[in-house]
Protein backbone atom coordinates (compact mmCIF):
# COMPACT_ATOMS: atom_id res chain seq x y z
CA UNK A 1 0.00 0.00 0.00
CA UNK A 2 1.44 3.38 -1.04
CA UNK A 3 2.13 6.10 2.17
CA UNK A 4 -0.72 8.55 0.19
CA UNK A 5 -3.23 6.18 0.76
CA UNK A 6 -2.23 5.57 4.80
CA UNK A 7 -3.15 9.55 4.57
CA UNK A 8 -5.94 9.13 2.40
CA UNK A 9 -7.90 6.40 4.55
CA UNK A 10 -7.25 7.39 8.11
CA UNK A 11 -10.32 9.81 7.68
CA UNK A 12 -12.78 7.19 6.61
CA UNK A 13 -11.23 5.22 9.24
CA UNK A 14 -12.04 7.73 11.61
CA UNK A 15 -15.52 7.78 10.94
CA UNK A 16 -15.94 4.53 12.33
CA UNK A 17 -14.41 4.39 15.72
CA UNK A 18 -16.86 7.33 16.28
CA UNK A 19 -19.21 4.73 17.07
CA UNK A 20 -17.49 3.77 20.69
CA UNK A 21 -19.78 7.12 22.40
CA UNK A 22 -23.32 5.84 20.83
CA UNK A 23 -25.75 4.00 23.08
CA UNK A 24 -27.29 0.58 22.85
CA UNK A 25 -30.67 1.73 21.11
CA UNK A 26 -28.41 4.29 18.61
CA UNK A 27 -26.47 0.66 17.63
CA UNK A 28 -29.29 -0.89 16.70
CA UNK A 29 -30.39 1.06 14.13
CA UNK A 30 -28.94 2.15 11.01
CA UNK A 31 -27.25 5.44 10.38
CA UNK A 32 -27.79 8.20 8.14
CA UNK A 33 -24.64 9.95 8.57
CA UNK A 34 -21.49 7.08 9.58
CA UNK A 35 -20.04 4.03 8.62
CA UNK A 36 -21.22 1.12 11.10
CA UNK A 37 -20.30 -2.41 11.78
CA UNK A 38 -22.85 -4.17 9.65
CA UNK A 39 -22.00 -2.34 6.82
CA UNK A 40 -18.86 -1.62 6.77
CA UNK A 41 -16.34 -4.88 8.24
CA UNK A 42 -17.10 -6.44 5.02
CA UNK A 43 -13.84 -6.74 2.99
CA UNK A 44 -9.94 -6.87 3.03
CA UNK A 45 -10.10 -3.16 1.84
CA UNK A 46 -12.67 -1.95 4.84
CA UNK A 47 -10.02 -4.10 7.04
CA UNK A 48 -7.29 -1.68 5.70
CA UNK A 49 -8.86 1.28 5.82
CA UNK A 50 -9.61 0.69 9.28
CA UNK A 51 -6.22 0.01 10.74
CA UNK A 52 -4.90 2.83 9.25
CA UNK A 53 -6.29 4.94 11.86
CA UNK A 54 -4.38 3.54 14.46
CA UNK A 55 -1.07 4.69 13.24
CA UNK A 56 -2.03 7.87 14.43
CA UNK A 57 -1.23 6.43 18.04
CA UNK A 58 2.79 6.57 17.44
CA UNK A 59 4.99 9.07 19.02
CA UNK A 60 5.96 11.44 15.64
CA UNK A 61 8.38 14.28 16.23
CA UNK A 62 8.57 13.75 20.45
CA UNK A 63 10.84 10.80 19.64
CA UNK A 64 13.63 13.21 18.60
CA UNK A 65 12.79 15.64 21.94
CA UNK A 66 12.00 12.98 24.26
CA UNK A 67 15.38 12.99 25.85
CA UNK A 68 14.59 16.32 27.25
CA UNK A 69 12.72 14.50 30.19
CA UNK A 70 15.75 12.82 31.12
CA UNK A 71 20.01 13.34 31.97
CA UNK A 72 20.45 13.15 28.33
CA UNK A 73 19.23 16.79 27.15
CA UNK A 74 18.54 19.98 28.92
CA UNK A 75 16.27 22.24 27.38
CA UNK A 76 15.49 25.59 27.75
CA UNK A 77 13.07 24.73 29.96
CA UNK A 78 14.05 21.45 32.29
CA UNK A 79 11.44 19.38 32.41
CA UNK A 80 9.11 18.68 35.64
CA UNK A 81 10.36 15.01 35.41
CA UNK A 82 13.83 16.52 36.05
CA UNK A 83 12.79 19.15 38.18
CA UNK A 84 10.56 16.80 40.37
CA UNK A 85 7.41 19.02 39.90
CA UNK A 86 4.76 17.01 38.61
CA UNK A 87 0.96 17.05 40.13
CA UNK A 88 -1.73 14.95 40.47
CA UNK A 89 -3.96 15.95 37.05
CA UNK A 90 -7.29 16.39 37.68
CA UNK A 91 -9.71 16.14 34.64
CA UNK A 92 -10.87 12.53 33.70
CA UNK A 93 -8.66 11.01 31.58
CA UNK A 94 -6.13 13.38 31.86
CA UNK A 95 -1.95 12.45 32.45
CA UNK A 96 -1.72 10.00 30.01
CA UNK A 97 -4.75 7.90 31.78
CA UNK A 98 -7.01 7.98 28.88
CA UNK A 99 -8.39 4.61 26.84
CA UNK A 100 -10.35 6.21 23.49
CA UNK A 101 -7.74 4.65 21.62
CA UNK A 102 -8.10 1.11 23.09
CA UNK A 103 -11.45 1.36 22.56
CA UNK A 104 -11.21 1.93 18.68
CA UNK A 105 -8.69 -1.16 18.62
CA UNK A 106 -11.48 -3.46 20.57
CA UNK A 107 -13.94 -2.49 18.53
CA UNK A 108 -12.06 -3.72 15.01
CA UNK A 109 -11.33 -6.67 16.89
CA UNK A 110 -15.20 -7.55 17.77
CA UNK A 111 -15.59 -7.07 14.44
CA UNK A 112 -13.07 -7.74 11.82
CA UNK A 113 -14.44 -11.56 11.74
CA UNK A 114 -16.79 -10.90 8.94
CA UNK A 115 -14.50 -10.62 6.66
CA UNK A 116 -14.64 -13.72 4.37
CA UNK A 117 -10.63 -12.89 3.15
CA UNK A 118 -8.48 -15.20 6.34
CA UNK A 119 -5.34 -13.56 4.79
CA UNK A 120 -6.54 -10.43 5.09
CA UNK A 121 -8.14 -11.29 8.76
CA UNK A 122 -4.67 -12.21 10.02
CA UNK A 123 -2.59 -9.49 8.87
CA UNK A 124 -4.67 -6.53 10.09
CA UNK A 125 -5.51 -8.65 13.23
CA UNK A 126 -1.86 -9.03 13.88
CA UNK A 127 -1.92 -5.06 13.42
CA UNK A 128 -4.56 -4.28 15.71
CA UNK A 129 -2.92 -6.65 18.46
CA UNK A 130 0.35 -4.68 17.29
CA UNK A 131 -1.31 -1.61 18.36
CA UNK A 132 -2.83 -3.10 21.37
CA UNK A 133 0.45 -4.31 23.14
CA UNK A 134 1.87 -0.41 22.36
CA UNK A 135 -0.96 1.36 23.75
CA UNK A 136 -0.80 -0.94 27.10
CA UNK A 137 2.95 -0.97 27.05
CA UNK A 138 2.87 3.35 27.49
CA UNK A 139 0.37 2.18 29.87
CA UNK A 140 2.43 -0.17 31.84
CA UNK A 141 5.55 2.06 31.89
CA UNK A 142 3.88 4.66 33.00
CA UNK A 143 1.39 3.53 35.83
CA UNK A 144 2.28 0.11 37.01
CA UNK A 145 -0.48 -1.94 37.25
CA UNK A 146 -3.62 -0.91 35.22
CA UNK A 147 -6.74 -2.40 34.05
CA UNK A 148 -6.80 -4.57 31.28
CA UNK A 149 -9.56 -4.79 28.50
CA UNK A 150 -9.44 -7.31 25.77
CA UNK A 151 -13.53 -5.99 24.80
CA UNK A 152 -15.86 -2.94 24.12
CA UNK A 153 -16.82 -1.61 27.00
CA UNK A 154 -21.00 -0.87 27.18
CA UNK A 155 -22.36 2.08 29.75
CA UNK A 156 -23.40 -0.58 32.20
CA UNK A 157 -20.90 -3.27 31.82
CA UNK A 158 -19.73 -4.26 35.30
CA UNK A 159 -16.06 -4.01 34.18
CA UNK A 160 -16.30 -0.39 33.42
CA UNK A 161 -15.33 0.36 37.16
CA UNK A 162 -13.33 -2.65 38.20
CA UNK A 163 -9.64 -1.78 39.78
CA UNK A 164 -6.66 -2.20 38.36
CA UNK A 165 -5.36 -5.83 37.13
CA UNK A 166 -1.62 -6.90 37.81
CA UNK A 167 1.21 -5.92 35.93
CA UNK A 168 1.72 -9.92 35.89
CA UNK A 169 -1.41 -10.44 33.82
CA UNK A 170 -0.90 -7.05 31.90
CA UNK A 171 2.66 -7.87 30.55
CA UNK A 172 1.14 -11.43 30.08
CA UNK A 173 -1.59 -10.27 27.38
CA UNK A 174 0.88 -7.93 25.80
CA UNK A 175 3.33 -10.63 25.42
CA UNK A 176 0.64 -13.16 23.58
CA UNK A 177 -0.94 -10.00 21.64
CA UNK A 178 2.57 -9.46 20.19
CA UNK A 179 2.83 -13.71 19.60
CA UNK A 180 -0.26 -13.21 17.69
CA UNK A 181 1.12 -10.34 15.54
CA UNK A 182 4.46 -12.07 14.63
CA UNK A 183 3.09 -15.19 13.69
CA UNK A 184 0.20 -13.39 11.76
CA UNK A 185 1.48 -10.39 9.97
CA UNK A 186 3.61 -10.81 7.05
CA UNK A 187 7.61 -10.54 6.98
CA UNK A 188 7.78 -7.38 4.37
CA UNK A 189 9.68 -4.77 4.62
CA UNK A 190 7.70 -1.23 4.68
CA UNK A 191 9.22 2.09 5.58
CA UNK A 192 5.79 3.24 7.03
CA UNK A 193 3.93 0.35 7.59
CA UNK A 194 3.95 -1.75 10.55
CA UNK A 195 5.15 -5.55 9.81
CA UNK A 196 6.21 -8.59 11.62
CA UNK A 197 9.56 -7.44 12.01
CA UNK A 198 7.99 -4.30 13.77
CA UNK A 199 6.09 -6.49 16.07
CA UNK A 200 9.56 -8.75 16.33
CA UNK A 201 11.43 -5.35 18.00
CA UNK A 202 8.77 -3.99 20.14
CA UNK A 203 8.20 -7.15 21.76
CA UNK A 204 12.20 -7.39 22.19
CA UNK A 205 12.16 -4.02 23.80
CA UNK A 206 8.92 -4.71 25.90
CA UNK A 207 10.33 -7.88 26.66
CA UNK A 208 13.90 -6.04 28.10
CA UNK A 209 12.23 -3.31 29.65
CA UNK A 210 10.11 -5.88 31.83
CA UNK A 211 13.10 -8.56 32.53
CA UNK A 212 14.98 -5.45 33.45
CA UNK A 213 12.79 -3.56 35.27
CA UNK A 214 11.46 -7.00 37.24
CA UNK A 215 15.30 -7.40 37.95
CA UNK A 216 16.23 -4.25 39.13
CA UNK A 217 12.77 -3.36 41.78
CA UNK A 218 13.05 -6.77 43.19
CA UNK A 219 10.08 -8.71 41.44
CA UNK A 220 9.22 -11.80 40.29
CA UNK A 221 9.99 -13.89 36.65
CA UNK A 222 12.71 -11.33 35.58
CA UNK A 223 14.18 -14.10 33.67
CA UNK A 224 11.45 -14.91 31.62
CA UNK A 225 11.00 -11.81 30.08
CA UNK A 226 14.56 -11.71 29.24
CA UNK A 227 14.56 -14.72 28.15
CA UNK A 228 11.37 -13.63 25.64
CA UNK A 229 14.28 -10.50 24.67
CA UNK A 230 16.82 -12.56 23.55
CA UNK A 231 14.73 -14.74 21.39
CA UNK A 232 12.46 -12.00 19.77
CA UNK A 233 15.71 -9.89 19.18
CA UNK A 234 17.45 -12.83 17.95
CA UNK A 235 14.62 -14.06 15.55
CA UNK A 236 15.23 -10.27 13.78
CA UNK A 237 18.83 -10.93 13.35
CA UNK A 238 18.66 -14.47 12.70
CA UNK A 239 16.15 -13.08 9.11
CA UNK A 240 18.76 -11.34 7.81
CA UNK A 241 15.78 -8.93 6.74
CA UNK A 242 18.17 -5.64 8.30
CA UNK A 243 21.82 -4.60 8.23
CA UNK A 244 23.09 -1.31 9.65
CA UNK A 245 23.00 1.95 7.12
CA UNK A 246 26.59 2.46 5.98
CA UNK A 247 26.41 5.13 3.03
CA UNK A 248 28.99 7.56 4.22
CA UNK A 249 31.17 5.46 6.30
CA UNK A 250 32.80 5.66 9.69
CA UNK A 251 32.74 9.88 9.15
CA UNK A 252 29.29 10.18 8.59
CA UNK A 253 26.95 7.36 8.27
CA UNK A 254 25.92 7.75 11.32
CA UNK A 255 24.33 11.12 11.09
CA UNK A 256 23.36 10.47 7.62
CA UNK A 257 20.94 7.82 8.67
CA UNK A 258 19.08 10.40 10.73
CA UNK A 259 19.47 13.52 8.50
CA UNK A 260 18.10 12.14 5.24
CA UNK A 261 15.00 13.01 3.98
CA UNK A 262 13.49 10.16 3.64
CA UNK A 263 14.22 6.45 5.35
CA UNK A 264 14.70 3.35 3.32
CA UNK A 265 14.14 -0.47 4.71
CA UNK A 266 18.29 -0.72 5.09
CA UNK A 267 18.52 -0.44 8.75
CA UNK A 268 14.61 1.32 9.65
CA UNK A 269 12.11 -1.02 10.27
CA UNK A 270 9.49 2.26 11.35
CA UNK A 271 9.40 5.34 9.99
CA UNK A 272 6.67 8.47 10.14
CA UNK A 273 6.52 9.97 6.90
CA UNK A 274 6.49 13.45 6.44
CA UNK A 275 5.78 15.41 2.19
CA UNK A 276 6.37 19.20 1.68
CA UNK A 277 3.03 20.57 1.22
CA UNK A 278 1.22 17.23 2.98
CA UNK A 279 2.57 16.70 6.15
CA UNK A 280 5.28 18.88 7.71
CA UNK A 281 6.86 19.47 11.20
CA UNK A 282 9.37 22.03 13.20
CA UNK A 283 12.32 19.42 14.72
CA UNK A 284 14.70 21.31 13.00
CA UNK A 285 13.47 24.92 14.58
CA UNK A 286 13.46 23.52 17.90
CA UNK A 287 17.64 22.12 17.51
CA UNK A 288 18.40 26.04 15.90
CA UNK A 289 15.92 28.42 17.39
CA UNK A 290 17.40 30.75 20.22
CA UNK A 291 13.88 30.78 21.93
CA UNK A 292 12.70 27.13 21.48
CA UNK A 293 14.40 23.66 22.57
CA UNK A 294 17.91 25.54 22.55
CA UNK A 295 18.42 21.61 23.93
CA UNK A 296 22.38 20.85 24.79
CA UNK A 297 23.85 17.81 25.68
CA UNK A 298 25.12 17.32 28.92
CA UNK A 299 28.75 16.87 30.19
CA UNK A 300 28.70 13.38 31.12
CA UNK A 301 27.10 12.44 28.15
CA UNK A 302 29.92 13.78 26.45
CA UNK A 303 32.59 11.71 28.79
CA UNK A 304 30.95 8.75 28.13
CA UNK A 305 32.14 8.44 24.73
CA UNK A 306 35.54 6.21 24.16
CA UNK A 307 38.40 7.51 22.57
CA UNK A 308 38.85 6.36 19.19
CA UNK A 309 41.25 3.65 20.16
CA UNK A 310 38.64 2.42 22.48
CA UNK A 311 40.37 3.69 25.89
CA UNK A 312 38.30 5.41 28.35
CA UNK A 313 38.39 9.45 28.02
CA UNK A 314 37.95 9.39 31.97
CA UNK A 315 40.80 7.41 32.44
CA UNK A 316 42.58 11.04 31.22
CA UNK A 317 44.14 12.67 33.73
CA UNK A 318 42.51 16.02 34.54
CA UNK A 319 39.70 15.09 31.67
CA UNK A 320 37.39 17.07 33.71
CA UNK A 321 39.14 20.53 33.30
CA UNK A 322 39.85 19.98 28.96
CA UNK A 323 38.56 22.67 27.16
CA UNK A 324 35.89 21.93 24.09
CA UNK A 325 38.30 21.55 21.50
CA UNK A 326 40.79 19.78 23.77
CA UNK A 327 37.85 17.19 24.65
CA UNK A 328 36.43 16.54 20.94
CA UNK A 329 39.64 14.91 19.63
CA UNK A 330 40.56 11.22 18.92
CA UNK A 331 36.87 10.37 20.14
CA UNK A 332 34.27 7.79 18.82
CA UNK A 333 32.88 9.38 15.85
CA UNK A 334 29.62 9.28 16.66
CA UNK A 335 30.15 12.23 19.22
CA UNK A 336 30.62 14.58 16.59
CA UNK A 337 28.19 13.26 14.58
CA UNK A 338 25.66 13.58 17.91
CA UNK A 339 26.90 17.17 18.78
CA UNK A 340 28.05 19.79 16.62
CA UNK A 341 32.24 19.39 16.87
CA UNK A 342 35.56 21.99 16.30
CA UNK A 343 34.36 21.70 12.20
CA UNK A 344 31.07 21.13 12.04
CA UNK A 345 28.99 21.77 8.40
CA UNK A 346 25.73 21.67 7.79
CA UNK A 347 24.36 19.26 5.38
CA UNK A 348 24.44 20.05 2.14
CA UNK A 349 27.15 23.16 3.07
CA UNK A 350 31.27 23.32 2.08
CA UNK A 351 32.18 25.51 4.98
CA UNK A 352 32.19 25.14 8.35
CA UNK A 353 29.24 26.88 10.73
CA UNK A 354 30.29 29.26 13.47
CA UNK A 355 30.59 28.60 16.50
CA UNK A 356 26.85 29.40 17.61
CA UNK A 357 26.46 28.67 21.75
CA UNK A 358 23.22 30.52 21.86
CA UNK A 359 21.27 27.70 20.74
CA UNK A 360 22.42 25.61 23.57
CA UNK A 361 22.16 25.72 26.96
CA UNK A 362 24.98 23.32 27.62
CA UNK A 363 27.33 24.63 24.79
CA UNK A 364 26.90 21.15 23.27
CA UNK A 365 24.64 21.45 20.31
CA UNK A 366 22.60 18.62 19.53
CA UNK A 367 22.68 17.81 16.02
CA UNK A 368 21.72 14.21 14.96
CA UNK A 369 18.98 13.90 12.95
CA UNK A 370 19.08 18.18 11.67
CA UNK A 371 18.63 18.78 8.14
CA UNK A 372 19.72 21.22 5.71
CA UNK A 373 19.07 24.61 6.48
CA UNK A 374 16.32 24.87 3.87
CA UNK A 375 14.17 23.26 6.96
CA UNK A 376 15.19 25.06 9.60
CA UNK A 377 12.49 27.35 9.61
CA UNK A 378 8.92 26.62 11.96
CA UNK A 379 6.99 24.24 9.95
CA UNK A 380 9.67 23.49 7.34
CA UNK A 381 11.02 20.27 8.15
CA UNK A 382 9.93 17.46 5.93
CA UNK A 383 12.47 14.59 7.21
CA UNK A 384 11.11 11.50 8.16
CA UNK A 385 11.34 10.36 11.86
CA UNK A 386 12.77 7.11 12.74
CA UNK A 387 10.47 4.84 15.20
CA UNK A 388 12.02 1.47 15.09
CA UNK A 389 15.34 0.75 13.47
CA UNK A 390 17.63 -2.73 13.84
CA UNK A 391 20.48 -1.48 15.96
CA UNK A 392 18.21 -1.43 18.64
CA UNK A 393 17.42 -4.87 18.56
CA UNK A 394 21.18 -5.45 18.75
CA UNK A 395 21.44 -3.48 21.92
CA UNK A 396 18.64 -5.34 23.29
CA UNK A 397 20.13 -8.83 22.70
CA UNK A 398 23.72 -8.26 24.21
CA UNK A 399 22.13 -6.81 26.79
CA UNK A 400 19.28 -9.22 28.20
CA UNK A 401 22.01 -12.08 27.45
CA UNK A 402 24.61 -9.97 29.81
CA UNK A 403 21.71 -9.39 32.44
CA UNK A 404 21.21 -13.33 32.37
CA UNK A 405 24.84 -14.18 32.24
CA UNK A 406 24.57 -16.12 28.99
CA UNK A 407 27.03 -13.35 26.96
CA UNK A 408 29.68 -14.59 24.97
CA UNK A 409 31.94 -13.20 22.36
CA UNK A 410 30.72 -14.43 19.77
CA UNK A 411 27.41 -13.06 20.92
CA UNK A 412 29.22 -9.15 21.06
CA UNK A 413 30.83 -9.83 17.83
CA UNK A 414 27.21 -10.12 16.32
CA UNK A 415 25.86 -7.21 18.31
CA UNK A 416 27.53 -4.69 20.03
CA UNK A 417 30.88 -5.02 17.82
CA UNK A 418 28.48 -4.63 14.55
CA UNK A 419 27.56 -1.09 15.80
CA UNK A 420 31.31 0.00 16.85
CA UNK A 421 32.32 -1.66 13.33
CA UNK A 422 30.00 0.86 11.87
CA UNK A 423 31.99 3.78 13.20
CA UNK A 424 35.59 2.40 13.16
CA UNK A 425 35.73 1.41 16.80
CA UNK A 426 37.47 -1.07 17.96
CA UNK A 427 35.56 -4.43 19.27
CA UNK A 428 34.63 -5.06 22.64
CA UNK A 429 36.37 -7.46 24.71
CA UNK A 430 34.04 -9.27 27.27
CA UNK A 431 36.68 -10.37 29.35
CA UNK A 432 38.46 -7.22 29.89
CA UNK A 433 35.11 -5.44 30.30
CA UNK A 434 34.57 -8.02 33.00
CA UNK A 435 38.42 -7.80 34.67
CA UNK A 436 38.23 -4.37 34.59
CA UNK A 437 34.48 -2.50 35.41
CA UNK A 438 34.44 1.51 34.45
CA UNK A 439 34.40 3.33 37.59
CA UNK A 440 33.05 6.05 36.01
CA UNK A 441 30.14 4.45 34.94
CA UNK A 442 30.10 1.72 37.87
CA UNK A 443 29.17 5.88 39.99
CA UNK A 444 26.85 6.94 37.27
CA UNK A 445 24.59 3.28 37.84
CA UNK A 446 24.87 2.35 41.21
CA UNK A 447 22.59 -0.58 41.49
CA UNK A 448 24.37 -2.61 39.34
CA UNK A 449 25.63 -5.49 41.33
CA UNK A 450 29.59 -6.62 41.60
CA UNK A 451 28.69 -9.59 39.78
CA UNK A 452 30.94 -11.59 37.16
CA UNK A 453 29.10 -9.28 34.78
CA UNK A 454 29.42 -6.32 35.89
CA UNK A 455 31.50 -4.13 33.71
CA UNK A 456 30.38 -5.53 30.19
CA UNK A 457 26.70 -4.82 31.39
CA UNK A 458 28.33 -0.76 32.03
CA UNK A 459 29.69 -1.28 29.08
CA UNK A 460 26.37 -2.13 27.09
CA UNK A 461 24.64 0.64 28.80
CA UNK A 462 27.71 2.84 27.46
CA UNK A 463 27.02 1.78 24.05
CA UNK A 464 23.01 2.20 24.36
CA UNK A 465 23.40 5.58 25.80
CA UNK A 466 25.87 6.99 22.53
CA UNK A 467 23.98 4.96 19.97
CA UNK A 468 20.38 5.45 20.67
CA UNK A 469 21.01 8.76 21.96
CA UNK A 470 17.53 11.42 21.53
CA UNK A 471 15.53 8.53 20.07
CA UNK A 472 13.46 8.65 23.20
CA UNK A 473 14.28 5.55 25.10
CA UNK A 474 16.51 6.97 28.03
CA UNK A 475 13.84 7.95 30.89
CA UNK A 476 12.65 4.35 30.12
CA UNK A 477 15.94 3.19 30.43
CA UNK A 478 16.56 4.71 34.16
CA UNK A 479 12.66 3.51 35.10
CA UNK A 480 13.88 0.11 34.47
CA UNK A 481 17.33 0.11 35.81
CA UNK A 482 16.04 1.76 38.98
CA UNK A 483 18.52 5.07 38.32
CA UNK A 484 15.74 7.66 38.83
CA UNK A 485 18.46 8.91 41.08
CA UNK A 486 20.59 9.72 38.45
CA UNK A 487 18.67 12.78 37.53
CA UNK A 488 19.77 14.46 40.55
CA UNK A 489 23.43 14.78 39.80
CA UNK A 490 24.48 17.89 38.34
CA UNK A 491 23.54 18.46 34.94
CA UNK A 492 26.24 20.80 33.47
CA UNK A 493 27.90 21.50 30.02
CA UNK A 494 31.06 22.99 27.86
CA UNK A 495 34.08 23.97 30.87
CA UNK A 496 35.43 27.11 30.65
CA UNK A 497 39.16 27.70 32.50
CA UNK A 498 37.96 31.82 33.43
CA UNK A 499 36.65 34.87 31.65
CA UNK A 500 37.72 36.20 28.20
CA UNK A 501 38.25 34.22 25.06
CA UNK A 502 38.58 30.66 24.05
CA UNK A 503 38.94 29.18 20.84
CA UNK A 504 36.21 25.96 19.72
CA UNK A 505 37.68 25.70 16.68
CA UNK A 506 41.66 25.08 17.37
CA UNK A 507 42.42 27.57 14.95
CA UNK A 508 44.16 29.70 16.83
CA UNK A 509 41.38 32.33 16.72
CA UNK A 510 39.07 32.93 19.45
CA UNK A 511 35.14 32.03 19.31
CA UNK A 512 33.54 32.58 22.36
CA UNK A 513 33.99 35.37 24.99
CA UNK A 514 33.18 35.01 28.37
CA UNK A 515 32.35 38.24 30.59
CA UNK A 516 30.80 39.64 33.18
CA UNK A 517 28.69 41.90 31.28
CA UNK A 518 30.85 44.17 29.58
CA UNK A 519 32.40 43.04 26.21
CA UNK A 520 34.83 45.37 25.88
CA UNK A 521 38.07 44.40 24.70
CA UNK A 522 36.57 41.04 22.56
CA UNK A 523 38.20 40.13 19.64
CA UNK A 524 36.45 41.19 16.46
CA UNK A 525 36.14 36.98 15.48
CA UNK A 526 33.62 36.26 18.88
CA UNK A 527 30.51 34.51 17.45
CA UNK A 528 29.04 33.89 20.71
CA UNK A 529 29.49 35.68 23.82
CA UNK A 530 28.49 34.41 27.59
CA UNK A 531 27.91 36.71 30.28
CA UNK A 532 28.82 34.40 33.04
CA UNK A 533 26.30 36.27 35.59
CA UNK A 534 23.54 34.66 33.34
CA UNK A 535 24.48 31.42 32.34
CA UNK A 536 26.11 30.45 35.27
CA UNK A 537 29.62 28.04 36.03
CA UNK A 538 30.20 25.20 38.42
CA UNK A 539 33.59 24.18 39.50
CA UNK A 540 33.60 20.51 38.53
CA UNK A 541 36.11 19.73 40.82
CA UNK A 542 34.62 21.64 43.93
CA UNK A 543 31.01 21.60 42.78
CA UNK A 544 31.06 25.43 43.80
CA UNK A 545 28.46 27.24 41.53
CA UNK A 546 28.76 30.63 40.47
CA UNK A 547 32.45 30.39 39.77
CA UNK A 548 34.43 32.33 37.70
CA UNK A 549 35.87 28.87 35.81
CA UNK A 550 33.87 25.41 35.25
CA UNK A 551 31.24 23.94 33.05
CA UNK A 552 28.16 25.79 31.88
CA UNK A 553 25.62 25.61 35.05
CA UNK A 554 21.58 25.55 33.21
CA UNK A 555 19.76 24.10 35.69
CA UNK A 556 21.60 25.16 39.39
CA UNK A 557 19.04 24.41 41.38
CA UNK A 558 19.38 20.40 40.21
CA UNK A 559 16.96 17.65 39.62
CA UNK A 560 15.20 15.96 42.51
CA UNK A 561 13.64 12.01 42.42
CA UNK A 562 11.69 11.06 45.14
CA UNK A 563 12.53 6.66 45.11
CA UNK A 564 9.24 5.88 46.63
CA UNK A 565 6.92 7.87 44.46
CA UNK A 566 8.66 8.93 41.05
CA UNK A 567 8.87 5.57 39.11
CA UNK A 568 4.93 5.36 38.02
CA UNK A 569 2.64 8.66 37.41
CA UNK A 570 -0.25 9.66 39.18
CA UNK A 571 -3.82 8.85 38.18
CA UNK A 572 -5.83 11.87 37.37
CA UNK A 573 -8.05 12.49 40.57
CA UNK A 574 -11.31 12.77 38.43
CA UNK A 575 -11.00 9.22 37.96
CA UNK A 576 -10.62 8.26 41.64
CA UNK A 577 -13.75 9.64 42.39
CA UNK A 578 -15.78 8.36 39.69
CA UNK A 579 -14.16 4.78 40.02
CA UNK A 580 -13.99 3.93 43.57
CA UNK A 581 -12.39 0.59 42.98
CA UNK A 582 -8.73 2.91 41.64
CA UNK A 583 -6.36 3.15 44.23
CA UNK A 584 -3.72 6.29 43.66
CA UNK A 585 0.09 5.08 42.98
CA UNK A 586 1.77 5.22 46.22
CA UNK A 587 3.46 8.69 47.03
CA UNK A 588 1.06 10.86 45.17
CA UNK A 589 -1.69 12.61 46.80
Amino acid sequence: MKKMTIKYYIYAAASVFLLGSCNKDFLERPSEDQVEAPYFFNTPKDLEVATNDFYTMLATTSVYAEDANSDNLMPLNPADKIKGNRIVPVASGSGGWSWGNLRKINYFLENFHKVADEDAKARYAGIARFFRAYFYYDKVKTFGDVPWYGKVLSAKDPDLFKGRDSRFLVMDSIMADLDYAIEHIPAEKQVNLVTKYTAMLLKSRVALFEGTFRKYHKLEGADKFLNEAVEASQMLINSAAYTLYSDGGAASAYRNLFARDKQDAIETILAVDYELGLKVHSTAYNFTSATSGSYGLMKDVVNSYLMNDGSRFTDKANYQTYSYFQEMQNRDPRLTQTTAGPDFRVNGESKNEPVTLNITTTGYRLIKALPNRAQWATGASVFDIIIFRFAEALLVNAEAKAELGTLTQADLDNTINRLRARVGMPNLNLAQANANPDPYLAEMYPNVENTANKGVILEIRRERRIELFNEGLRWDDLMRWKEGKKVTKPMVGVYFSGLGSHDFTGDAVPDVFLHTGSTSGAPSSITSFINVNQRTLRNPLTGQQNSTSGNLDPFPQGGLFDEERDYFAPLPSEDLILNKNLVQNPGWK
